[in-house]
């Protein structure tokens, strides 16, 4: 037998193998979402299946973003960040994307186009979500979240998955065109300044001991799940709804948006390695500092 036809051989076997590891874990997520629970070892196996697509040489999806994750939350968990990461739509008129603050703290450099799919901005920034997990689950052996994380009472036995996205600046009701320079200079005069730089925002979710998702969004100082509705959690919706200006968001979205993020596109970044050593000064209190950082059921954005 001739190396080549070997080689061959090898090759094919490799590709039927992936192509039935990749079967047998879409199998299993039809079956958690058929079900509406969580089956013990789906995520796993959905990250098996993508290492094995690598090996071979099948996909692109191999980026150095699911490295990150994977080094700082093991597999497992990892795959779970994915699967759970939201699409983003963005209220119309808005230009701004979420970005990452190491290589963007200016408005201008995070800005792109106002309608369609969009995940770089005009200079090329990548649409950035950072990420913060707790593991609360009994038995678990990650090392998602401080060692000072609040697991108790009826926290424990969940998992919770903060996304983060950074803003280089935050304009509350300043509206669009002319007037918007106007009212920001008024209101600074006022001491009430509708303007700050640096702007942190978050969808945080909760996945309980039975699987489900449940989601809620950072919104003016607390956390919602509807706009103008009440505080707390609801059903995740695998979306989050970004409204112009400040930046606030909701997880039941007001209305259609003709503008988004696909979770596909968007770049997942493990924020705890990031925060350790992070020196930066910013105009509002970033996650790492933040009671929520530590309590992942507090109600304040403080």
């Amino acid at each position: 037998m001739t190396a080549d036809r070997i080689s061959s051989e090898r090759g094919q076997s490799t590709v039927e193998w992936v192509a039935l590891v990749l079967l047998v874990a879409a199998a299993i997520a039809v079956m958690a979402a058929v079900v509406g629970v969580g089956i013990p070892g789906a995520a796993l196996a959905r990250a098996i299946a993508a290492k094995l697509a690598c090996a071979a040489r099948i996909t692109d999806s191999c980026t150095a973003g699911a490295t990150g994750l994977a080094a700082a939350y093991g597999d497992e968990l990892a795959a779970l960040v994915t699967e759970h990461a939201p699409e983003v739509r963005y209220e119309q008129g808005m230009r701004a994307l979420p970005v990452d603050y190491r290589r963007c703290r200016e408005d201008g450099c995070a800005e792109g186009a106002e309608t369609g799919e969009i995940w770089r901005s005009r200079s090329g920034e990548r649409a950035v979500a950072f990420i913060h997990a707790i593991d609360c689950r009994a038995g678990s052996v990650t090392a998602a979240g401080p060692k000072e994380a609040d697991c108790s009472g009826a926290r424990a036995g969940n998992l919770y998955l903060q996304y983060w996205f950074y803003y280089p600046g935050s304009a509350t009701a300043e509206g669009g065109g002319v007037i918007g320079p106007a009212i920001r200079e008024l209101s600074s005069a006022l001491g009430r300044p509708t303007y700050h730089p640096d702007d942190w925002e978050s969808l945080q979710l909760r996945i309980d001991r039975h699987g489900y998702a449940w989601a809620r969004a950072s919104s003016h100082h607390t956390y919602s799940y509807e706009l103008g509705g009440d505080r707390g959690w609801g059903p995740s919706l695998g979306s989050v709804y970004v409204s112009g200006g400040s930046h606030a968001g909701n997880v039941l979205a007001p209305r259609e948006s003709d503008r988004i993020t696909p979770a596909s596109q968007l770049r997942l970044i493990a924020l705890e390695p990031v925060a350790a050593g992070e020196r930066r000064r910013f105009a509002i209190t970033p996650p790492w500092r933040k009671r929520v950082w530590f309590d992942p059921e507090y109600e304040g954005t403080d």
